[in-house]
Order: C-alpha cells, then structure tokens, then sequence
C-alpha cells in the first residue's frame, strides 16, 4: 500500500510543474487583476511641484511668525490661486496669495496659513487676511516635490497584482501601460453521471452539480480566465472528449471519479497520463495531477464540494498564482483560538470549514455536521479554513490554530 503525501510533497509537486506564463503590454485601465512581470517606475516627481494641502494663504513664514489672536497680522493678498493654476505671482514681505488645496505654492512661499486660522476665512479673503495664528514654521501645510517618489523609483514591483490601489500608484506616477502576465486560461469538467444542471430537479439518484459553479467562481478570483466548463458522466471516453474541446486551456481542472470506485473516469482515462495520489488532508484525500504532453496542467480533484474547495485553495490557486508570477501565492494566516471542541481524523491535516470573529480571535466550525465534504451548505458559512496538524486528534476550546483567511 502506497503511503499518504503529506499537502507539501503533493504541493511541491504541483508547482515543480508550473511555468511562468508569457508577458504581455496592456493599458493601465485594462489591467486590473494583472500580475506585473516587469517593474513600474515613476515617470515624474510624485508630487511634480511644492502645493498646499490646505484651503488658506501661501505666505512668508518670517511675516506671520507669531501671530495669535490678541496679536493678528495683517497681510494683503496679491494673488488667488485655485488648483491647477501654473500662476507664480511673487509675494513681497507684508503679502499673501489666497490658495486652494492641491494649488502650486509660490516660490516665495514657505509656509501655509488654513482659512480656519484666519479673521473671516474664505467669505472676504481676496483683499487682506487677518491671520490669528502662526503655522508651525516652515514648510507648514506644504507637499514637497517628490515627497512621496521621485522619477525612475520602483513605484510597483514585479510578482505584484495590481489592484485598486496599485493601479492608482502607477496612474498617479504618470504611468498608461504596464506589462503583465498573461491571465492562465482554466477548464473546469465536473464529472458523474448523477450530475444535473443547477435548476434542474434531481430524479432519484440525482445531485446538482455544483462543482461547476463553484469552481468558476474560484478561478475568476484567482484572476484567471475560464476558458470552459464542462460536465461529463462516467464513460472515460467522455474526458479524452473534453480535453480536445480544450485545447487552449493551461490548466484542466476535473473533479470526481479519481478516487478507487468501480466508475471512476477520470482515472480509467488518464491513469497512464497523471499521477494519482492519497494525500494526507482531510477532507480532499484522493487527488490527481499531471502534465500532458503540449504542457497543459492536469488536476484532478475529490466530488465532494468542500474537498473541491479546499482542494482549489491548497493546490490548484497557488498553481495558478505562480503561473501569473504572483510573488505571494497563498491566503492570509492568522492565529485564532478554537471557541468550540471538535475531533479530527487521525494522521490527516484537516481543513475545516469554519466562521471566525476577529475582534474575539477565535475560530469556531461553520456548521454543526462537523467536517463532512460533501456538507455544501456549510461553504455558505464559511469564512476561514481551520487548519489542525495531522497529529493533533481533539482540538479543545482555547486552543490555538493556525486559520486560513478566505473572501
């Protein structure tokens, strides 16, 4: 009898297999959900110019120095300068321009006074300004040119998904095109013959395929393309069908008939192909995978929907993260403490489907049925997968556990 893997060795062996996908230029706009692959510099000084980060008055540090209420200091202003303005107006000792947030400062300026330390603010401020109290000093309320990165630093890196806001950061580095890797294109082929269209009411026998559903929604968050999906029943005949139907997928991912039945078509198809291995987790013990010759990813994943759930997220997304280049490929951990007792299976990781409560740091099961894969429901619930080491047969409450956050 073949031993069980451990989730390392089977993961090792998945990402041994996976090749960086090619690069490709793509407008900011069209690029989100992109893994860079080369590095984003900034085209500019971010900020390009000294402007005022208050509604207020550019002024002279040395005129208003010390100015309070029973002291106020007058100064006439020259100038209205709203943002977006490229104005300078000079500024001799005794005057002020009026500025708007984000505006240039003038070069003679070197500190800011907000309308709210000021007699009368912005409703009679376009003639003289009393001021009631003294910036701090110097470079009071001013955003200095580069203060936040200078032109040619690395603003973005590569292996880094740009989300909002990177790609705010690369827009506001004067950046409209970014080269990224190519999204990986993914097949999804639930398999069995038991299986019906979502809708659709099971005669006896029968149990919706939501496999499908929920796999594509797996793939679209790990920012890869769907390239198909696809149900079969148990004649092999039907996978070498469905392959050739997805001849332009990276990765196949098929879930059921990998496991040690008499209708199991994915292994009566591909067993010469693929690898199928026991690996030690619960749930998602069978599990297969394998390269084909034209290089594409073959997975095959247990039926049950919480084995097809944990499955993706242990081996099949950080597969595809690598083939973005996507320099962190797993979920967030965090350290939580069990609110409730439960058992494990023994010798097997367990990834338990489970609710949490950051506030409280306790993590407790998502569903009374305990860890059932084939409790779909409970997904439903779910937040986090509680991850309890081989070794450990009862977790008790209070007991601390490593808890792998999910969306």
């Amino acid at each position: 009898m073949n031993p069980l893997l451990t989730v390392e060795e089977h993961r090792d062996r998945v990402l041994a297999a996976v090749a960086l996908l090619p690069a490709e230029s793509v407008a900011l706009a069209d690029a989100s959900g992109r893994t860079l692959a080369e590095p984003v510099l900034a085209a500019h000084d971010l900020p390009g110019f000294d402007n005022s980060s208050m509604d207020g008055f550019a002024v002279r540090f040395a005129d208003v120095e010390g100015a309070d209420a029973e002291h106020p200091v007058t100064l006439r202003v020259i100038a209205d300068l709203p943002a977006g303005t490229a104005d300078d107006p000079a500024l001799a000792p005794g005057e002020a321009a009026r500025i708007m947030t984000g505006a240039a400062v003038p070069a003679d300026a070197d500190a800011i006074v907000p309308f709210e330390d000021t007699a009368g603010g912005l409703a009679d401020s376009l003639d003289t300004v009393d001021v009631l109290r003294s910036p701090a000093g110097t470079g009071a309320f001013i955003r200095h040119r580069g203060g936040d990165t200078r032109a040619g630093d690395v603003v973005l890196s590569p292996g880094e998904r740009l989300g909002p806001f990177a790609l705010a950061a690369a827009a506001a580095s004067g950046v409209d095109t970014v080269t990224v890797t190519r999204r990986p294109r993914v097949a999804v082929v639930s398999t069995g013959s038991e299986l019906v269209a979502p809708g659709t009411a099971p005669s006896r026998g029968q149990t919706p395929d939501s496999n499908a559903t929920l796999l594509a929604a797996l793939v679209d968050g790990a920012d890869a393309d769907l390239e198909l999906v696809d149900r079969v029943g148990d004649d092999p005949a039907g996978i070498d069908a469905v392959l050739s139907r997805a001849t332009r997928a990276d990765v196949v991912v098929f879930t059921g008939g990998v496991s040690a039945g008499a209708y199991e078509p994915v292994r009566l198809a591909l067993s010469d192909r693929i690898a199928f291995e026991k690996v030690a987790m619960q749930p998602g013990k069978p599990q297969a995978f394998g390269v084909l010759p034209d290089g594409r990813l073959v997975f095959g994943l247990p039926g049950n929907p919480v084995s097809v759930a944990v499955s993706f997220e242990v081996f099949v997304r950080p597969a595809l993260l690598a083939l973005q280049g996507r320099a962190v490929i797993d979920r967030r951990i965090a350290r939580l403490t069990a609110s409730e007792a439960w058992t494990t299976p023994p010798g097997r990781r367990q990834y338990l489907p489970a609710t949490i409560d950051l506030v409280a740091g306790t993590v407790r099961a998502a569903t009374a049925g305990g860890s059932g894969s084939h409790l779909a429901a409970s997904l439903a619930r779910a937040e986090a997968f509680a991850i309890v080491p081989a070794e450990v047969s009862t977790v008790s409450v209070g007991d601390p556990l490593d808890v792998m956050l999910i969306p």
